[in-house]
């Protein structure tokens, strides 16, 4: 059986999971409320990159009159925020209905956004130098490479430019369902191996990736990034999380001058 990604277009199927995946309720694809974006407004916000923790208010600066990129941050759950602080805000995702989630809410509260339906593992569309920031919760472990999605982020920001990124640590790729035992091996591809689509497929779980802190921490610094600042968290639920056992990394890092 072939596996290649091209052939697969993994993509796609991720797409197409994750519109599901909102159908049915997803905690990821439920924007905001009302009442949320107002508060905002008087300066009264939170944003995740990972399950539980917020991000230091103090990881954006002054947010008015920023150029933000939400990367595969589409579902209008933190670009309203960054819009009712004032940003001047793009969102980029793959999900047909991440997307439209985005513009209706736009829609109904009165501001402007640019929804942008794009492949993320593909060069961005935008122009050199383009964001202040950009931010990008946890998705590239949809993704096969994410050294590519690196150098297009640093690109896209301008000089002293901020990246703030949520990524997976690899743990949940090798333990069983009861997060019990050790049963995969690194790295955890779908499209290399018959046994991990297979698990993925009987969880309904897309295509998903494993990536190692090299390719995480030191993709960004081999890309140009100057890492600031990092911290850590769980899953929000099941075991690893009962034990403390930390699966997410979230950090900020910034474009050199």
């Amino acid at each position: 059986m072939d596996l290649s990604g091209d052939d697969m277009n993994y993509q796609d199927i991720n797409a197409e999971t994750i519109d599901r995946w909102i159908e049915e309720g997803w905690e990821w694809g439920k924007p905001i409320s009302h009442e949320q974006y107002v508060e905002a407004t008087k300066g009264v916000w939170d944003v995740l990159l990972t399950p539980t923790k917020p991000v230091p208010h103090e990881w954006f600066g002054e947010i008015k009159g920023k150029k933000i990129l939400g990367l595969a941050s589409g579902g209008a759950q933190q670009m309203p925020i960054f819009a009712a602080l004032g940003a001047d805000c793009t969102v980029l995702d793959y999900s047909e209905k991440q997307i439209k989630s985005e513009i209706e809410f736009a829609e109904r509260e009165g501001y402007q956004i640019r929804a942008i339906r794009a492949d993320m593992t593909k060069p961005l569309p935008f122009d050199n130098e383009e964001f202040d920031l950009i931010f990008h919760p946890v998705s590239n472990c949809y993704v096969k490479d994410v050294k590519s999605i690196w150098k297009e982020c640093w690109r896209v920001l301008k000089p002293g430019g901020i990246l703030v990124s949520g990524v997976d640590h690899y743990i949940n790729y090798i333990v069983d369902a009861d997060e019990k035992e050790i049963i995969n091996r690194l790295p955890y591809d779908p499209t290399e191996n018959e046994e991990y689509r297979r698990q993925l497929e009987q969880d309904d779980a897309g295509m998903q990736f494993s990536h190692s802190l090299e390719e995480q921490i030191n993709g960004q610094l081999e890309a140009g990034f100057t890492l600031l600042n990092l911290y850590e968290d769980t899953n929000g639920f099941g075991r690893l999380h009962e034990l403390n056992i930390p699966t997410f990394l979230a950090m900020r890092s910034r474009k050199k001058d």
